[in-house]
């Protein structure tokens, strides 16, 4: 289908803008920071909300600990937020894991961790398995059952999902019940069907990409690595279940694919869906709340059957 009317509009003030090449990310962060601030499901209210810093961890990360109404104990997801590794903070994807906690009935902890260029990769890929293998071993104290563990993310956020559930089938520290992938970036790479048919005029760019693989990367030939490159793992087999969404209009819709149907190859059980008419990043888009919300609400639904192991 074509671009829904509201998006195309979107897009026609973001031409206005210039592009995130022409920047530098302390920029970026600034122009990002003014949009999701807009965000109206910041004002959707759960049981409880507090802060805390990651215990015993060398480096200062910050989580937040969304708790909803009702008897726990409650699945736990741990989310990672968007943003190229190099932008977005615990506010970029507030509203999106209230809707969460609220539809899904779950706990979602949301990890901010270190980002690009300030720390490279490892970085951030560290901070999120510890956060993970945090709450795996203080269920109790988070209200949650420690059977249901869960990892989500959008974007480079769900590039950190993919890679926390990979390290968590090897490492064998924990287990989890799921991943949820949103338009995840699953490979270092720029040469797919989706790169070529919407390199121009989607808002993230080829150009783009590469903007933030630099600035994430400490050298190219890291981009080989399977914690950065998930599609590239030999393996596929044991992991958790997945739920990946697609954006139509997106460069990183290929490769996301590819990684829904290699974990399908291995066995895995997955659910793969593409958000028509959309584009990357729609979660965090205020403005287009109207067309998006529904495609929330599903995502939000389905994982609170997933959790239950519902069909």
């Amino acid at each position: 289908m074509p671009l829904l009317p509201l998006v195309e509009s979107y897009l026609e003030q973001l031409n206005q803008l210039p592009p995130v090449t022409q920047l530098s990310p302390e920029e970026v962060r600034t122009l990002l920071s003014m949009r999701y601030k807009l965000d109206p499901n910041h004002k959707i209210t759960v049981g409880e909300i507090s802060e805390r810093l990651l215990p015993n961890y060398w480096a200062p990360i910050n989580l937040r600990i969304y708790t909803p109404t009702g008897t726990p104990p409650f699945p736990i997801v741990v989310y990672f937020h968007g943003g190229g590794w190099v932008l977005g903070d615990l506010d970029m994807m507030d509203g999106f894991c209230r809707v969460l906690c609220k539809e899904a009935q779950c706990v979602v902890v949301s990890v901010d961790y270190r980002l690009a260029p300030e720390h490279k990769f490892p970085a951030a890929v560290e901070d999120a398995y510890a956060a993970t293998l945090w709450v795996s071993r203080h269920v109790e104290e988070l209200k949650g059952n420690p059977e249901k563990i869960a990892v989500a993310g959008d974007s480079a956020g769900g590039n950190l999902a993919a890679v926390v559930a990979l390290m968590a089938r090897d490492k064998g520290e924990f287990s989890l019940i799921h991943q949820l992938l949103i338009y995840p970036v699953t490979n270092y790479g720029f040469d797919n069907p989706s790169y070529k048919k919407y390199a121009q005029g989607y808002w993230l760019t080829p150009e783009d990409m590469i903007w933030y693989w630099q600035h994430y990367l400490p050298s190219p030939e890291t981009g080989n690595n399977v914690l950065v490159s998930p599609l590239q793992a030999e393996s596929l087999e044991n992991l958790p279940p997945a739920s990946i969404y697609t954006a139509e209009f997106d460069i990183l819709r290929s490769e996301a694919e590819s990684y829904a149907d290699r974990l399908q190859q291995a066995g895995v059980p997955v659910l793969s869906k593409c958000c028509e008419g959309l584009i990357h990043g729609f979660l965090g888009v205020p403005i287009l709340h109207p067309v998006t919300n529904p495609f929330v609400l599903e995502i939000a639904q389905n994982l609170f059957r997933a959790l239950r192991n519902k069909s």
